[in-house]
């Protein structure tokens, strides 16, 4: 088995008809390649810095994908009794029209000496979500690398997956490949988000797929004129 750190550096694009999990964000027109998607993470609404849950992406419709999980975009975690409720009734909407809804994500860009408040407001999420409601979280770089490690394990149970971005808005990471030696400390069930069109290196894709916790890979499409 190769070592982590002498893996070759032999770059790539990520070319999205390689993967079967995607992300739909609001404005990004579908593709063709969502027809073998076996899971969808799709936006449905922002919870912006004054509180107020805004709806973004599709209305509630009948679905043809295994999984699907509704993402939010999150800029602030003090939340109001109603954004827990309104969330869980686009669930049930969902749910009603037929959906295989696997969970909520929450996308929320977590600065890394805060985790340990993050981590309490997922606790607190996590208690009030039905029991059959998952939970996702998207993830930084910097947090495994940088962050208390035992921060992000101790979410095992609170959370059912840690997705790690390895792009900042439409670009892959500077440097990306340096912080994944890091996520070989994550002991709780993560998968690695990656940017159509972006950078990326196979050899780590390989690599990662050797930790029983790994979950494989998401990725982020882009309209094609700017993919």
């Amino acid at each position: 088995m190769a070592l982590w750190w002498a893996l070759p550096s032999v770059a790539g694009t990520v070319a999205a008809a390689q993967y079967q999990a995607f992300w739909l964000w609001a404005g990004v027109r579908p593709q063709p390649v969502l027809g073998q998607a076996q899971t969808l993470y799709l936006l449905q609404g922002e919870v912006r810095r004054d509180g107020e849950l805004v709806a973004l992406g599709p209305p509630v419709a009948r679905l043809r994908f295994p999984r699907l999980w509704l993402s939010y975009r999150v800029q602030t975690l003090a939340w109001s009794e109603a954004v827990l409720r309104d969330l869980l009734r686009q669930r049930e909407a969902w749910l009603a029209a037929g959906n295989p809804v696997i969970g909520l994500q929450i996308d929320f860009d977590a600065a890394t000496a805060n985790l340990a408040q993050y981590a309490t407001f997922l606790r607190r999420l996590r208690a009030s979500l039905p029991t059959d409601c998952k939970l996702s979280v998207t993830g930084l770089l910097d947090w495994s690398a940088n962050g208390e490690v035992a921060v992000l394990n101790g979410l095992a149970g609170t959370v059912d997956e840690l997705v790690v971005q390895t792009y900042r808005g439409r670009q892959t990471v500077t440097r990306y490949h340096a912080y994944l030696p890091a996520l070989l400390r994550l002991t709780l069930p993560f998968k690695l988000g990656l940017v159509q069109g972006g950078e990326w290196e196979p050899a780590w894709q390989r690599r990662l797929a050797e930790l029983p916790n790994y979950g494989g890979e998401v990725v982020f499409l882009l309209n094609p004129s700017s993919a």
